[in-house]
């Protein structure tokens, strides 16, 4: 009461008041305009007809509202509008307090270098132009744009360009792969600069047709992402909804028609950079429009498109704030009203909107953050992830436990605060003790030797002499080849060396040819020579066993006659002996596995059933090249790999991890994963092993 006694301040002499919208139940509103701050705040019925008499003191408003219209308005209710405006700076200051309220709002609202820069590289704003006298100038020139007709046209252009499209679909997603290159990157890039400056133009023009001043146009960087903006605030003093909602429309529309035309376009134009040029507008143009500007989840068209069609402004702020509430009330049971009134099915639907905005905003910054690590600066892109995590995560549940400290009197009288006590108890047990003791990692599995079989140059086979999954011995001979070059070479020598031997037994008996013995002797010697490598060489292609085992995977079509290559594969011998598994266990879970760990092979193929086995053997040096193309991602597997020529090189730190398997051993290369049981880790110990990992690699400690 001592307040509503107190002369009420004094409004500043430059606002200005404009009719607004119908709120929700039907009462009108008014639009209080900030011009120095090019703010503007929207008040209900009662706020308005108490500043309309405003003045003396709270009762003596408030006795004026009661006598001159249906409102029972309190005193109170006039103090709150009262530190409403106070609160707002839009009192005029006349005392040496009011200059120290304003004097201790700037302080507060200043900020130390470190906090300056985190919300700069949020978010900021560069204006560059004062475009209102060139957007008057410009409106009647493109006015047209915005006729009846041309909508129709524009609709009209769209049918018949998808129409066209579809015919040509093959073409056009050729057209859009082979745009994924370093000049389609660039014309995307010039695509999105023409785009944006259409877009912000439309949303000026808009506006100036409506009576709105435009102040001003520029850039601003959201994450450091540069987009245009344009400044329509002036907006907010329209009473028309529906002129607010063409103007926060005009942007997209005027994309869409630009999308429009330009697939049309693309269908009747000849093959040339033109066409390439008005495919990159279509493409660009068409993903902007329907995926980022029609987002509610950032400050984007989308969003003021939602607050104007729900008229529900500073919708952000407002669905933060019932979220928190909410959460408050399930978690405590505080039984505080809500921040503002509201039915039920909406008070949810803005607890949804909000938790969908929290988690949109998560995942977009953090995906830039690894954008920036993977493609530009890694050391810049880790200091945006944590600062990122800080603020988007850390920073908002730091703030609510703050707030819940301040309520700690009151969630204490209550009992239902044990709940959320006992969650975040199992929480910190999930975290914190190590749970995880079974590693997982791709392997396959396969005899502990297996023999490829290879011809050791082009041959004709002869004889098979085994057959698929035959035991055989060692040296046994599995199949027989002729090389028709070596019976040629073999011929050609044993003539020779049948005439050399005769030639040589001629000048034995000759008196006078004692001189040529020696030549002959030596011709005779180099012959057989040549013959024993013959007969070597057509030995080595009758194929014997290495070792006992069982002959396995004979090429198809394994026929006499048939002419065979030295790169092809004609088999193998599996030994007898045991089953292994080679695994590829990640960095990460290296250290918690010792050699005589136990582990279990799993196939993938239902056939077969998995074996237990030891672990025997650990690389200590990651693998350069995968050898089992089947675990590689490129082929379906597990791992992440790349082509490097002819070889796979994978994508981070694996090693070899060799397990004994005690099944039987597996007719052929088996492909799964292990389960390797290891020493325990906690989520907790996991995730800061690996962000140590990342640390140490980027600063190079």
């Amino acid at each position: 009461m001592e307040a509503a006694a107190l002369p009420l301040p004094a409004l500043r002499d430059e606002l200005s008041l404009h009719p607004g919208p119908a709120s929700l139940d039907g009462s009108p509103t008014w639009t209080i305009r900030d011009p120095v701050r090019n703010r503007y705040f929207r008040i209900g019925w009662a706020a308005f007809e108490a500043l309309s008499r405003w003045g003396g003191t709270a009762g003596e408003v408030a006795d004026a509202v009661r006598a001159e219209t249906t409102i029972d308005m309190t005193e109170d209710e006039v103090v709150d509008v009262a530190r409403f405006i106070h609160g707002n700076q839009l009192t005029a200051p006349t005392s040496h307090a009011d200059t120290l309220h304003l004097t201790q709002q700037a302080t507060a609202e200043r900020h130390s270098v470190f906090n300056w820069l985190l919300h700069h590289y949020l978010f900021f704003r560069i204006p560059l132009v004062r475009p209102d006298r060139f957007l008057g100038t410009l409106l009647p020139l493109v006015s047209w744009l915005g006729n009846t007709w041309f909508r129709w046209a524009t609709i009209g252009a769209l049918l018949l360009g998808l129409l066209l499209v579809a015919r040509q679909w093959e073409l056009f997603a050729a057209t859009l792969l082979d745009t994924f290159s370093l000049s389609g990157v660039v014309s995307y890039a010039i695509a999105l600069s023409l785009v944006k400056v259409i877009h912000e133009l439309a949303h000026g023009l808009t506006a100036k047709r409506f009576g709105c001043r435009v102040p001003t146009m520029g850039v601003a960087f959201l994450v450091m992402w540069p987009v245009l903006y344009t400044d329509v605030n002036e907006t907010w003093t329209l009473a028309s909804r529906r002129q607010r909602l063409l103007v926060g429309a005009a942007g997209i529309g005027a994309e869409l028609a630009v999308a429009a035309w330009a697939t049309l376009l693309w269908v009747f134009l000849p093959d040339g950079s033109l066409r390439q040029g008005v495919f990159v507008l279509a493409a660009f143009t068409w993903v902007s429009s329907l995926v980022i500007n029609l987002s509610p989840f950032m400050r984007f068209d989308g969003y003021f498109l939602a607050m104007d069609a729900l008229e529900l402004p500073n919708l952000h702020p407002r669905a933060f704030a019932m979220a928190r509430w909410w959460l408050r009330e399930v978690l405590f049971g505080l039984g505080e009203p809500p921040p503002e009134p509201m039915p039920r099915s909406r008070q949810r639907a803005m607890v949804a909107f909000a938790v969908a905005v929290w988690v949109y905003r998560l995942v977009l910054f953090l995906g830039i953050a690894v954008l920036v690590y993977h493609f530009f600066i890694k050391a810049v892109g880790v200091l945006l992830f944590a600062v990122e995590i800080g603020w988007f995560v850390f920073l908002p549940i730091w703030t609510e436990l703050r707030e819940w400290a301040n309520r700690r009197d009151d969630i204490l009288k209550g009992t239902r605060w044990r709940r959320p006590l006992l969650g975040l108890g199992l929480m910190l047990l999930v975290a914190f003790v190590p749970w995880r003791a079974r590693i997982e990692a791709p392997a396959s599995s396969a005899a502990e030797i297996n023999a490829p079989l290879f011809l050791p140059g082009p041959a004709r086979l002869e004889r098979l002499m085994v057959t698929r999954s035959q035991h055989v011995a060692a040296l046994t001979p599995l199949l027989s080849f002729v090389s028709p070059d070596i019976e040629a070479k073999r011929a050609i020598i044993a003539a020779r060396s049948e005439g050399k031997a005769a030639e040589l037994e001629a000048v034995k008996l000759d008196p006078f040819g004692r001189e040529r013995l020696s030549a002959l002797t030596e011709e005779l010697s180099r012959l057989n020579a040549e013959k024993t490598a013959l007969d070597a060489e057509a030995e080595r292609l009758t194929i014997i066993a290495p070792h006992a085992g069982v002959f396995l995977d004979p090429l198809p079509d394994l026929k006499p006659g048939a002419w065979l290559s030295p790169k092809q594969q004609l088999g193998l011998i599996r030994a007898d002996g045991v089953a292994i598994a080679t695994a590829y266990v990640a960095e990460d879970d290296l250290p918690r596995i010792r050699e005589g760990n136990d582990a279990r092979f799993i196939p993938h193929d239902l056939d077969h059933v998995g074996m237990s086995g030891q672990v025997i053997s650990i690389d200590r040096n990651p693998v350069k090249v995968l050898t089992d193309p089947a675990l590689a991602s490129l082929h379906g597997g597990d791992i992440p790999v790349r082509m490097a020529g002819q070889v796979l090189v994978p994508q981070g730190s694996f090693f070899r991890v060799t397990i004994r398997l005690d099944g039987p051993v597996p007719d052929q290369k088996l492909i799964g994963h292990v389960r390797i049981s290891g020493l325990g880790q906690s989520f907790l110990d996991r995730a800061a092993r690996s962000a140590l990992v990342v640390l140490i690699r980027e600063w190079g400690a």
